[in-house]
């Protein structure tokens, strides 16, 4: 599943032809994607300005004129094109193969910019609503969620106080998107490795006795700071679906440091150690014994 960098690089990819755009036409190519379109969907899209699109964790979200956003959420393998009168963007090749059927385009806007773009989902997770920009903060779908990683509240002390008297393993509450909006698997590892934190460790241990930010967890932002302005900078990661709106792919993946190195040697300098492989809470978790405590 796309995670915030990806997210991020769509967003930035989508600005310059919908931020400022008028949709003139909609098309919805099925009746639903994860969920069912609503039914006023067309109506409330047609004829409406893309006033702002800003993120919010996972989430894509359109401002429009009248009021309403258009939340949009990428699923396990949606992805977003751009096409213009001269054709459309060039596919790079991935890590992984990623399905080029066109029969999986599902939702098209077409917009004033001269642009149309083309929401792909092979396995139809991804899914889009329509809310009213007054019933935002209630909206069930973005309800609960924690701060954005990058965002000027999310600091060490943050941090600490939410993982206190935690008795989840530090990467579990990590993944809670309660805790922290916006990270996953991949990213998690690799903050994890760099901050040379187990994923086992237990997450109250970012708190002292009296809550305050312990080292370990001033070196985790630090990390997880780091690892986003990267990932972001190089267009995200591009395993099996994401790529940018360009069609160019991401490129964070040729930096992994853990994630996908099984049996690699640890690039820790001075560690002889080995990275591991093991299932937790479900997920795959790479990590090396020797030098993440």
């Amino acid at each position: 599943m796309p995670e915030l960098p990806e997210v991020e690089t769509v967003r930035r990819g989508l600005q310059p032809v919908m931020e400022g755009s008028k949709i003139l036409k909609a098309e919805t190519r099925r009746k639903d994607l994860r969920f069912p379109f609503q039914k006023d969907f067309i109506a409330r899209l047609e004829g409406q300005t893309v006033t702002g699109l800003g993120r919010r964790a996972k989430y894509l979200m359109a401002d429009l004129e009248s009021g309403d956003v258009l939340l949009m959420h990428l699923g396990m393998s949606g992805s977003f094109r751009v096409l213009k009168e001269e054709g459309q963007a060039k596919p790079g090749q991935f890590h992984h193969p990623r399905s080029e059927d066109r029969a999986h385009d599902h939702v098209v806007f077409h917009m004033s910019s001269g642009a149309a773009v083309v929401f792909n989902d092979p396995r139809r997770f991804g899914y889009m609503k329509i809310i009213a920009r007054k019933a935002f903060e209630d909206e069930p779908l973005l309800k609960g969620l924690g701060p954005e990683p990058l965002g000027n509240e999310f600091d060490a002390k943050m941090l600490a106080q939410s993982c206190a008297n935690k008795k989840t393993s530090l990467k579990a509450a990590l993944l809670d998107q309660r805790v922290v909006a916006g990270l996953g698997n991949i990213y998690v590892c690799e903050a994890l490795f760099r901050s040379h934190l187990s994923p086992r460790r237990l997450a109250a241990t970012l708190a002292t006795k009296k809550g305050e930010p312990t080292d370990h967890a001033k070196r985790l932002v630090s990390a997880i700071h780091t690892v986003l302005n990267q990932a972001i900078k190089a267009g995200g990661s591009s395993l099996r679906d994401h790529r940018q709106t360009s069609g160019e792919l991401g490129y964070f993946q040729h930096s992994f440091q853990v994630y996908d190195r099984e049996g690699e040697k640890c690039q820790t300098a001075g560690c002889n150690g080995i990275v591991r492989r093991f299932t937790q809470n479900g997920r795959s978790t790479f990590w090396c014994p020797q030098c993440q405590k």
